[in-house]
């Protein structure tokens, strides 16, 4: 099984639904996954998996108002937003 870990910048659709289903009241602190990436950084994300795939999305505030807004309104979430990557990376520091 492949493991694939996930930024808020790169979510889908598909990632969106398979959290909103998992996760439809949100998700608490028992939910999330701490380790350590190559750079020996601590990552916390939460997972969700498909037959052949382990996704682990990094946890954000923008991840969580991302899952609400989107299990509010799914027509209008637009894929192709873009996003400013610069603010992502400094909510990470």
């Amino acid at each position: 099984m492949k493991r694939v870990i996930v930024e808020y910048a790169k979510l889908t659709t598909d990632i969106l639904d398979m959290l909103i289903d998992k996760y439809p009241d949100g998700y608490d602190y028992g939910d999330i996954i701490s380790f350590k990436n190559a750079k020996g950084e601590t990552v916390k994300a939460i997972e969700v998996r498909t037959d052949d795939t382990i996704y682990l999305v990094k946890i954000s505030d923008r991840l969580e108002q991302t899952m609400e807004d989107y299990a509010e309104d799914e027509d209008s979430f637009d894929e192709d937003a873009d996003i400013d990557v610069d603010d992502i990376e400094d909510d990470e520091d």
